[in-house]
């Protein structure tokens, strides 16, 4: 066996540690994207037979309550709820998560030493992301049953490390018992399998699941996706928080503020607050922040979250049936 894990053929699915441990029946996860990651994804790829993953971070507590009940009625398989755990109203949301009875959480930008045990004491199965082996360990240390391994490669907010994601998932491997979901630069079910050979057991997808119609983000963003091409996305603002974004009239901005040696304060002032929403969400394609992965120069179409899923299943059965043929 190349990986860990078989296929299952009465229902079209996979078996391993991670489909296991989520009850899902592909090891796919749709990322918790700000502005795009609502209920009506989640829902969608929970139930085309992957994990949807509802994104809190862009949310007030009173709308993540509403998109997780609306997503329990639009699915009777398991979801997740992303949350930073830098987010301002952090208990609000943990006490939603918990009341709510949300099976799954995906922690990131923090320390899961935090809110793991209190989460996991409810019964919820913690997930945590990271950018380096260290971080790995030290989320095991913490209790999480799993880790999402991100590279260089991803959208939004990054690691500071810039491991791609070829060299980070096995070092993380290396380092952890625990399940291993890979991610940064997967939107294919080649990558799938690359990433499953070094050893994840598992991959999340976030910006080919952008360009979907159940995503929340814009359609204007979502076209500007599309037609992102190669080098066309760049990590920008590393004295504050590394975030990769398409290189518009903001991007320059920024880059020229940093060329020029611009501290922290100045580059607060010029990302102000809201920026992200009024790219990713109101469509300012000119002003707003606009975050999106490298992939984004192999997506060139919009099309229904469960076909997304379907297209790289399907491409990761037929490679791991034939991977010379690929």
């Amino acid at each position: 066996m190349l990986y860990e894990g078989k296929f299952n053929s009465p229902n079209n699915g996979f078996e391993n540690r991670l489909t296991q441990l989520f009850h899902i029946n592909v090891p796919i996860i749709q990322a918790g994207m700000i502005w795009a990651s609502g209920w009506r994804l989640a829902s969608a790829v929970s139930n085309a037979g992957g994990l949807g993953m509802i994104g809190a971070g862009s949310m007030y507590p009173d709308v993540l309550k509403e998109h997780v009940r609306k997503c329990k009625e639009a699915t009777g398989k398991p979801f997740a709820v992303n949350l930073p755990l830098l987010y301002p109203s952090i208990e609000e949301h943990v006490k939603t998560i918990i009341e709510e009875k949300v099976p799954i959480v995906f922690t990131s930008a923090g320390n899961p030493k935090i809110w793991t045990p209190v989460l996991k004491e409810h019964g919820i199965k913690v997930v945590h992301v990271v950018s380096s082996a260290k971080f790995a360990v030290k989320s095991q240390e913490a209790g999480v049953d799993a880790v999402v391994a991100e590279g260089f490669e991803a959208g939004g907010h990054n690691g500071r490390e810039e491991t791609t994601t070829m060299v980070l998932i096995p070092m993380v491997r290396k380092a952890v018992d625990i399940p291993v979901i890979a991610a940064g630069g997967i939107a294919t079910g080649r990558a799938m399998m690359a990433a499953m050979m070094l050893g994840a057991e598992g991959v999340q997808v976030g910006s080919r699941f952008v360009c979907t119609p159940e995503a929340s983000s814009h359609q204007a963003f979502k076209e500007t996706v599309v037609k992102t091409g190669e080098g066309e996305t760049q990590l920008s603002l590393k004295q504050l928080t590394p975030v990769r974004l398409i290189k518009n009239a903001f991007f320059h901005q920024v880059q020229e503020a940093e060329l020029r040696g611009a501290d922290k304060d100045e580059l607060q002032q010029l990302l102000g607050r809201a920026r992200a929403k009024r790219g990713m969400f109101e469509g300012d394609l000119h002003e707003g922040e606009l975050e999106i992965g490298q992939v984004s120069g192999l997506i060139n179409d919009i099309k229904p979250a469960a076909d997304v899923l379907a297209d790289i299943w399907n491409e990761f059965k037929a490679v791991s049936a034939n991977p010379f043929a690929y």
